[in-house]
Parts: C-alpha cells; structure tokens; sequence
C-alpha cells in the first residue's frame, strides 16, 4: 500500500482467484481491475467472456459485482480514494460532477494500463521509490480515467439516463433491495415518466430494469450467505426476494450455481 496523504491515498493488490464464482463487494474506493494472468473464460449476466493479459475494469466506489470464471485468475486492483479523482478533475479544470467514474468491463486502454502496470512495479518491489512516486503514478491514473470516461461517454448520456439520473436511481434501488420496489417510485426519482425511465434506463445499464433488481437482489443474497450465519429463509427476505425458493430460482438462473453452493465456496 502507498502511504500518501490519508484521504488520497492508493491501494495496490494482487488478487488470485481460485475459478468460480468471482465477486466484488462494494467499498468507498473506486478500484481499477487489471487482468495479469493468461486467458480465463466466464461468463456474466449480460455475455461470456475471455479475460485477457491487459484487460481493464472499473469499479465506481459504492458497487459491487460477480461473475464466474471457468479456471483460476490473477489480476491487480488498485483502489483510488474518491478524494483523489475529485482534486484531480478540479485541478483539470472539471466541474465537481464530473469527477465520477462509469463501471466498465473488459476494455483495453495502453495509458490506463500503463499506469497500473508501473503501480504492480512498485508494489512488488516493495515501494522503494517512496511517496512522491506513488503520489505521480496516483495522479497521472486519474487524469487517464477522467480523460477516459469522456471518451467512453460520447454521447451516451443522449442515449440514456444522464449520470445524475442513473446515480439516483441505482442508489434508490440499493437503498430499498429488501422492499417492494415500484416503477413508479423510480421514475419519480429520476425525473420520468414510467415508460421513459424503462426505455432510458435499459439503454443506459443494457438490462430492463426489473431484471437489475434481480441481478443486485442476487448479489446481496450472495454476500449474505458467505459472510453470515444467516438462515437462507432468512438471507431471502433481507434480500428482497418473496421466499428462499424464489431466491434459489434467480440465483441459478443468474449466477449458475444454488445458494448453498454459494455457502459452501465460502
């Protein structure tokens, strides 16, 4: 880990996963996922996939994620303080809004991973070259994701919900997983009619949204059942879900494998 100023500073790790399911639990830093290791296959809820040496991901601060892979993955996932991202974009001349980052999945970017390739260096060997260093490395990865975030975005926003929209609604969703979710409910916080929200937000997430309500209603059953002694019963209703088969059901169907199955790989 680098030892930069407490509210900015990076973390660098490397992360070997056995095959399976693969998950991500939500955490207050953005992290920057980069592939290490040879070929792995999987599959998420949206494709299959061939994770390949170089491949990227984002992971915005506050998400989670999981998906599975057919053969055991090495990556390195440096975790950037929201702080960092904002001074960043700030001193880039960037409105306060704009210092956000967009979850994105297996994309190459040679600035991006040249970055990270330079921070595996460093963790390696131990940090040798002390704060400053760490401190450019930090810098110059967030003037890379900012740099490429407008790119990425083009004209998405035309396309789908806008940033703010998205954030609200997502956040919405996380905030009330265990209730009675309305599409009436969401579209008022986004603004929208219930017609438009499903049209924007399908565009904008690449899933209706009653089926993204399933996908995070899964992942926090997930995280329930490998982090607690919870009764199934019991991990259902906390995650939304009517009843423990109807959580067996989405979850097979999602992740491919049976809440037990999920307990026992833990």
């Amino acid at each position: 880990m680098s030892k930069t100023d407490t509210d900015t500073r990076l973390q660098v790790d490397l992360r070997q996963t056995p095959g399976g399911v693969v998950g991500y639990d939500a955490l207050p830093d953005h992290r920057i996922k980069l592939h290490t290791g040879g070929p792995v296959a999987g599959a998420c809820r949206l494709h299959s996939f061939l994770y390949t040496r170089g491949d990227l991901d984002i992971l915005p601060a506050g998400i989670s994620d999981v998906w599975h892979e057919e053969a055991p993955s090495t990556s390195v996932v440096v975790r950037m303080p929201p702080s960092l991202l904002s001074r960043t974009a700030d001193e880039m001349g960037l409105p306060p809004e704009r210092a956000v980052l967009d979850q994105r999945h297996q994309f190459r970017d040679a600035r991006i991973e040249h970055v990270a390739w330079a921070l595996d260096a460093e963790r390696r060997a131990g940090f040798p070259n002390g704060r400053l260093y760490t401190d450019s490395l930090g810098t110059a990865l967030a003037v890379q994701l900012l740099a490429g975030q407008e790119a990425a975005a083009g004209t998405a926003s035309a396309q789908g919900l806008t940033r703010p929209q998205l954030r609200r609604v997502t956040e919405y969703i996380e905030a009330h997983l265990d209730g009675d979710l309305s599409l009436a409910a969401l579209a008022g916080v986004a603004g929208l009619s219930a017609s438009h929200l499903k049209t924007q937000f399908k565009r904008s997430i690449g899933l209706p949204v009653h089926e993204y309500v399933v996908h995070r209603r899964v992942d926090r059953a997930r995280g329930l059942l490998l982090r607690s002694e919870m009764p199934a019963s019991l991990v259902a209703l906390e995650s939304g879900f009517s009843h423990q088969s109807h959580m067996a059901r989405c979850m097979r169907r999602v992740l491919g494998v049976t809440p037990g199955e999920v307990r026992r790989a833990g």
